[in-house]
């Protein structure tokens, strides 16, 4: 692996860090024996930062294990989000749709690890500097440990802003279905933000589309704001969850999706856990309580591929 030092901006600090840790966590959950999602490619984007360089990449290198706040809990709740919402894209993608918009995409690698059938193309959508550290640690790693997936495009942008026009420019084609995902995204827009995002989706998304994305209800009480995740996740790595959250008052972006047509399911993280028969389960002052992940879809059968 070459030295990245100086590609690693876009994810050293803030938001951009968050990466690094979501890659952390899915890292470990790669190499549990239970593992719920696989990620061959995130221990490389840790080992590549200098900021993540000593964290650790596999269970044995954890602290406690699953009780561990940090990589136990609340990294094993990166791994059922990741599982969740790999077969949530597959099946838009097995049911016809051909495009997925990765809105903030970070280190996300689903376009390479994913089994896509023919004909799909993710759009990978994030800041410059985050998309050079991205570049810069796939293009060392050895042609044979990058199996073809579905055609990747990476789209500069900052979603704060408008960002369509960057996206059809790279390729997107608006008058065809799409799968939007906003993974660990809306927690850290401004509210405006958030809506123009949720606008700009609508006004993109076609007959057959789905937006899945994950927000927090309300605001945390004191107790759970104490919480051990939080508080060690400040401590051991410097990430402050709750600095980085938007402290303005949330819109409902559910809501605001049905008002416009959209079918929407709002789920718990808890109704995965059961689901799958491993993951976080709900605890006193717990700062997963409020999590919500919602899937919207547009009404409709989309297109046949072209």
């Amino acid at each position: 692996m070459p030295d990245t030092a100086q590609q690693d901006r876009g994810v050293a600090g803030g938001v951009g860090l968050t990466a690094l840790l979501v890659a952390a966590a899915r890292a470990v959950e790669t190499h549990r024996p239970d593992a719920l999602a696989r990620d061959p490619y995130a221990e490389h984007f840790v080992r590549a930062a200098r900021a993540s360089a000593r964290w650790p990449v596999r269970p044995e290198e954890v602290p406690g294990g699953e009780a561990d706040p940090l990589w136990g809990r609340l990294g094993r709740y990166f791994g059922l989000r990741t599982r969740v919402l790999d077969d949530h894209l597959l099946r838009q993608a097995y049911g016809g749709v051909r495009q997925v918009v990765l809105l903030g995409a970070g280190l996300d690698t689903r376009a390479l690890r994913l089994d896509w059938p023919p004909g799909c193309t993710v759009f990978e959508i994030d800041q410059e500097e985050v998309l050079a550290f991205k570049h810069g640690v796939l293009d060392a790693l050895p042609a044979g440990d990058r199996p073809p997936g579905a055609s990747r495009v990476t789209v500069a942008a900052d979603l704060r802003h408008d960002w369509g026009a960057a996206l059809t420019g790279a390729g997107f084609d608006p008058s065809a279905p799409a799968a939007w995902l906003a993974e660990g995204l809306l927690l850290y827009l401004p509210s405006a933000a958030e809506r123009r995002l949720v606008d700009m989706v609508d006004r993109m998304g076609r007959a057959g589309s789905t937006l899945a994305y994950e927000v927090k209800l309300g605001v945390e009480s004191a107790a759970v704001r104490d919480s051990p995740v939080y508080a060690e996740t400040k401590e051991r790595i410097g990430v402050d969850l709750l600095a980085l959250f938007d402290g303005e008052p949330r819109p409902d972006s559910a809501a605001d999706l049905a008002a416009r047509g959209w079918s929407t399911t709002v789920r718990t993280p808890f109704d995965f856990t059961r689901l799958h028969g491993r993951g976080p389960l709900p605890e006193r002052h717990d700062c997963l309580a409020a999590n919500r992940w919602v899937f919207a879809r547009r009404p409709g059968v989309p297109a046949l591929t072209r």
